[in-house]
């Protein structure tokens, strides 16, 4: 039914021109395709393509909506704070940031933020073993 890497994230937006600003001259993201229905964006060094598209509903996940996947989180964090990126501090039992970023489980950390909509981005060295 689903083939290997055949799928998107899609994040709404309510204003496509200020999302683009932040997602490529913030995040350093590129754009693959752009069209009345949305703008197809690549993270930096990456393929893998992720919609943002015109929507009322804009922000209003309060959950992680995406996560990039980097190698350093620490790394990852600070260059999205030069950048003018304000990480979001979390106090909650089983999970507390410390400078941005919390440890998930050993080795495992993710650091979020948010887009100018208020949907929740997150930075990671996801591992999955």
């Amino acid at each position: 039914m689903f083939s290997a890497n055949n799928y998107t994230a899609t994040l709404a937006v309510s204003d496509v021109s200020r999302a683009k600003d932040f997602y490529i001259g913030k995040l350093g993201c590129r754009i693959i395709r752009e069209d009345d229905s949305g703008v197809g964006l690549a993270a930096p060094g990456s393929d893998a393509i992720f919609t943002i598209y015109p929507s009322g509903v804009a922000g209003s996940n309060q959950a992680t909506a995406m996560a990039f996947h980097v190698d350093d989180v620490d790394i990852a964090v600070a260059a999205l704070q030069d950048a003018g990126v304000e990480m979001e501090n979390y106090d909650f039992p089983g999970l507390k940031t410390v400078n941005g970023v919390a440890e998930l489980r050993p080795g495992m950390k993710t650091g979020w933020f948010k887009d100018p909509d208020g949907n929740i981005l997150a930075v990671g060295n996801f591992t999955w073993d």
